[in-house]
């Protein structure tokens, strides 16, 4: 049995002791005890527990993989996250001042995707429990909106139509503002039969849409999200905001940092999460990967009432970063990159004379990485903020401007 104390916890939502020895769920402070296995403390026990221990609010805590933080106080988790990104940005030598992060609430959670394998009386759906392939129901989940818990035999039901006997089924749920959109992969090969039976089950749970392995088979009204004037309609699988209040949250500090400019680049666009509320006030230019994403952005903005001009462009910004040239037509920009970040666009963009750049970012190191690029090509980091909307999670996302100075 090996006793340690635990110094400070991982960007994974581990504790780390001296070694380093790793013990899930352990807090800093703590004194736990269990089974060394090299780096890892097995089988855990909590000899002195930290102040900031809680009991976990789900049922399913101790056993699902969907929340990593849920036995750790809010104060305690807000001042974690906030440290993440300081760090991040001291390891590049930047130092400043942020304020506590902006959270979205229990049961907000608008967008999960579900697992379900099929058993010999029927099916069973839920998430992953922590380190293993194994699901386990979660009809109590405190994590994602009402609407997706009840949603739960449906992927029962879609689990027991469409799943092999050996494989998983995974079933992606957003909740839009019309209703739940549904998009399954893994399944069996759509037939006539199958394709029938979902339709039945469709109409059962009042499904918008339901896309097989990103074809749609069905659609019974229109799935659409309310995006500042404008209403889009996501293709099948679509990479959605987490919450609404998150969503909301991050607009509006994009919008603050950019300070109503008349023309606006936003880069890695996707539906327009940032371009159609920004559109309100300035002509935008949306770039973006993937076709179907600015398809739905163009209709979005054609059907809109009282947007200014929004032009969009199928781009690979990794391969094909807009040059100077070309960002200089520019007084303000939006960059929403993926987790790798963006280190080649990002060249680019430190080596232009755009005045104002809002960084939004799921990734503080890579985030800490692009901004200390464009410190050294003459901009200033004015402010972070830190957009929590990824509750119990050791996710964090932020929105910061860069200015560039004279």
């Amino acid at each position: 049995m090996t006793e340690v104390k635990i110094k400070r916890l991982g960007h994974l939502g581990d504790g780390i002791a001296d070694g380093p020895v790793y013990v899930p769920s352990a807090l800093p402070g703590e004194i736990v005890t269990g089974t060394l296995d090299g780096e890892h403390l097995r089988h855990p026990k909590i000899v002195t527990p930290s102040e900031n221990r809680i009991k976990p609010p789900c049922a399913h805590a101790k056993s699902c993989g969907g929340c990593q933080l849920q036995h750790v106080s809010d104060a305690f988790v807000s001042a974690w996250k906030r440290g993440v990104v300081r760090q991040a940005l001291v390891a590049q030598g930047i130092a400043i001042d942020l304020n506590a992060p902006i959270a979205s609430p229990a049961k907000s959670r608008r967008r999960a995707t579900f697992s379900v394998r099929r058993t010999k009386k029927g099916a069973l759906a839920g998430f992953h429990m922590k380190g293993s392939d194994t699901i386990i129901a979660v009809p109590n989940c405190q994590l994602v909106h009402p609407d997706l818990t009840a949603a739960l035999p449906l992927v029962e039901a879609l689990g027991v139509l469409g799943a092999s006997r050996k494989g998983e089924l995974s079933v992606l749920i957003a909740r839009t503002d019309t209703g739940l959109d549904v998009s399954v992969t893994g399944g069996k090969e759509m037939d006539l039969t199958l394709n029938q039976a979902i339709a039945d089950l469709a109409r059962t749970y009042d499904l918008t849409r339901v896309a097989w392995d990103d074809e749609i088979i069905l659609q019974r009204r229109t799935p659409t999200l309310k995006l500042g004037n404008a209403e889009v309609t996501p293709p099948p699988g679509a990479f959605l905001q987490a919450t609404k209040d998150g969503e909301m949250a991050l607009i509006e500090y994009v919008k603050q940092a950019l300070s109503k400019p008349k023309k606006v680049l936003d880069l890695f666009a996707g539906c327009g999460t940032f371009a159609l509320p920004l559109a309100e006030d300035a002509s935008v230019h949306a770039v973006e990967g993937d076709k179907p994403m600015t398809k739905a952005l163009d209709h979005a903005w054609r059907n809109a009432v009282g947007l200014k001009k929004i032009t969009h462009e199928n781009r690979d910004l990794f391969r094909n970063p807009l040059i100077p040239e070309e960002l200089n037509k520019y007084d303000a920009v939006v960059i929403d990159p993926p987790r790798a970040g963006a280190s080649a666009q990002i060249a680019e963009l430190a080596k232009s004379t755009v005045s104002r750049i809002a960084h939004v970012s799921c990734n503080p190191t890579t985030f800490a990485r692009d901004t200390a690029t464009l410190i050294r090509g003459g901009y200033d980091l004015e402010w972070v903020q830190v957009i929590d909307q990824f509750k119990w999670s050791t996710h964090v996302e932020l929105v910061a401007l860069m200015r560039r100075n004279k």
